[in-house]
């Protein structure tokens, strides 16, 4: 007996039988009724967590429906933009004053989440190097597309990136509750304000350009990447006004839910079950170690704790931009450490791979 397992057939049973009208009513509505539920309860990023968890629901009952790649693409170059225009000339003064605190938090992270994979593949608890993308806390579709490039099981990969994902925003959601007056937290949501249209229309062509752009030109996660690099630059120099409205941003992180949860799928589930309870202890270990970096940030830093701890949550950048636009938090603190982290996955990341790749290539099979 070996640790292989078992294969994976085709899944289209109970959800699936329903027609495709009816699984799409059901995604919407479900989502619909669940946020609105959440943000009656002022859980931050609830329209994000509502259409994830039942996208969820559905996706390991069976449903075929998807979230079309051109719409979730679109709203990842939204969300770019958001997190660009977020970016102030305040955010590259704070990294050129605390340029070490950057740097240190971000390598530490990325030594633990490696060293965390590669006891997953010395363990073989996932096979070849899909342990070790699996850990890297980034953006979890641009790690899903790397190692996909790189030789690992990108099935496993990405049910380990989105199992931390879903943890770390149930637990950051959760954190942010405590945090938040509840009366900031409506503030936020006031989701028809005036806006200027011509701005909006500007900044929606400027999105879907670089959403076109960042994929033909196959940089990894590059209809997020490439919106956060140059809106950002544009943004600091003032030359362009980003314009999102309230309600258009609350429909983007519905989308970008809706397909993280509907990848839960039975096919996926099935072929991973056998290594949750070990991939779900790295994921705690890495929620905690960085935990603990941001105790060190509130006490050697003065950094208010809701920023620390979003500022260094192992969960994507874009999942943890959406808590941390819904809170009343140093967004600009959080988004350089975050874009750090980011980058500096994507420069060593593929590196640190191949080595691992290396080192286990030749070791024996566990039974």
């Amino acid at each position: 007996m070996t640790n292989t397992p078992p294969p994976i057939m085709p899944d289209r049973h109970r959800l699936g039988r329903l027609p495709h009208l009816v699984q799409w009513l059901l995604l919407i509505g479900g989502s619909l009724v669940l946020s609105v539920l959440l943000h009656d309860a002022d859980v931050p990023a609830a329209l994000l967590l509502g259409p994830m968890i039942v996208g969820i629901v559905l996706g390991t009952n069976g449903t075929t429906v998807a979230v079309p790649k051109s719409v979730y693409l679109g709203a990842q170059s939204v969300l770019g933009t958001m997190v660009g225009g977020a970016m102030t000339a305040g955010i590259v003064t704070s990294f050129l004053h605390d340029w070490p605190l950057v740097v240190g938090v971000t390598l530490l992270t990325l030594v633990v989440s490696s060293a965390l994979g590669w006891l997953l593949c010395v363990k073989q608890v996932l096979p070849g190097t899909a342990g070790i993308w699996g850990a890297y806390p980034g953006a979890a579709s641009a790690m899903v597309i790397m190692a996909e490039a790189f030789g690992a099981d990108a099935r496993l990969v990405a049910f380990m990136q989105y199992v931390r994902v879903v943890i770390v925003v149930a637990v950051a959601s959760t954190v942010a509750g405590f945090s938040v007056d509840p009366a900031l937290a409506g503030a936020a949501h006031e989701w028809f304000t005036p806006f200027d249209i011509g701005d909006f229309a500007l900044t929606l062509a400027l999105a879907a350009a670089l959403s076109i752009i960042g994929v033909v030109s196959r940089l990894p996660s590059g209809a997020l990447l490439l919106p956060i690099i140059v809106v950002a630059v544009l943004s600091i120099t003032g030359m362009v006004d980003i314009v999102l409205p309230e309600w258009f941003l609350g429909l983007t992180y519905a989308v970008i839910g809706a397909t993280i949860g509907l990848r839960f799928t039975p096919a996926v589930l099935r072929h991973a079950t056998f290594a949750l309870p070990k991939i779900l202890l790295a994921i705690f270990v890495l929620i905690a170690f960085c935990a603990g970096i941001s105790v060190l940030l509130v006490v050697f830093m003065d950094v208010d704790p809701l920023t620390a701890y979003l500022a260094t949550s192992p969960g994507g950048l874009d999942s943890v931009a959406i808590i941390a636009a819904s809170t009343n938090v140093d967004l600009s603190f959080i988004l350089v450490i975050q874009s750090a982290r980011f980058f500096m996955i994507l420069l060593f990341g593929p590196s640190l791979a191949r080595m691992v790749a290396r080192r286990t290539r030749h070791m024996p099979k566990s039974s």
